[in-house]
């Protein structure tokens, strides 16, 4: 296990399927439809069945495919809420709740490029997917359980509009289509069209030159 593994377990406790519904759950009955929470909201369970998608592979070729799809979805999915979301936060809550998601974050996109190294049937790889994953539903617990709530409560509702608009752009704009197509590749991740290089054409995943890394608020 590495540094980082053994960081990720000790900070990110498991909250159980009870309390992550209840927040969930609570996160939706304030959410609008069309808002900027009932998208997040949406792609958090998009995000889940992407991982459940990855374990599930029972051949590595399907694996890689499922793996590439959840880091389309977790990166566009990070990249919005960091330029948009957060920022908000801050506004409206002070430093604290987005630093720590800031924090976060980062460490969720640096365990995703450690996982692309590692034999993707191996024991290894599944204890790796496990740890991001476990460090991801604690992340989006606290997202939808105290964090959003916050913000939508104390935005205003010109703001939350803008919230919406913004967070739907800069998601779009890394993936590359909407949560619909996204959702059925969640569902199939071989069904996509690949190019030369295995990668899908539909949600590409841009090259490192391509990617923004955004800073700190």
């Amino acid at each position: 296990m590495s540094v980082i593994d053994t960081i990720v377990e000790a900070v990110a406790p498991r909250e159980n399927e009870r309390t992550h519904q209840e927040a969930r759950t609570k996160a939706k009955a304030v959410a609008d439809s069309g808002d900027w929470l009932s998208l997040i909201l949406e792609h958090h369970e998009l995000i889940e069945a992407a991982f459940a998608a990855v374990k599930s592979a029972g051949a590595a070729p399907t694996r890689t495919a499922a793996q590439k799809v959840l880091a389309v979805l977790l990166t566009g999915h990070a990249n919005a809420e960091e330029s948009v979301i957060y920022p908000a936060l801050t506004r409206v809550a002070g430093k604290g709740y987005a630093t720590e998601a800031y924090s976060e974050q980062a460490t969720a996109k640096t365990e995703m490029a450690a996982l692309e190294t590692l034999a993707p049937m191996s024991p290894e790889y599944l204890q790796k997917l496990e740890h991001i994953r476990d460090a991801v539903a604690h992340h989006v617990y606290q997202e939808e359980s105290t964090w959003f709530l916050a913000l939508k409560a104390n935005a205003s509702a010109p703001e939350q509009i803008t919230l919406a608009r913004r967070y739907k752009e800069e998601f779009d704009r890394y993936v590359g289509g909407d949560a619909e197509s996204a959702s059925t590749e969640v569902a199939n991740p071989e069904s996509s069209s690949e190019n030369a290089e295995g990668i899908t054409t539909q949600h590409r995943v841009p090259e490192p030159s391509e990617r923004r890394e955004l800073p700190l608020a």
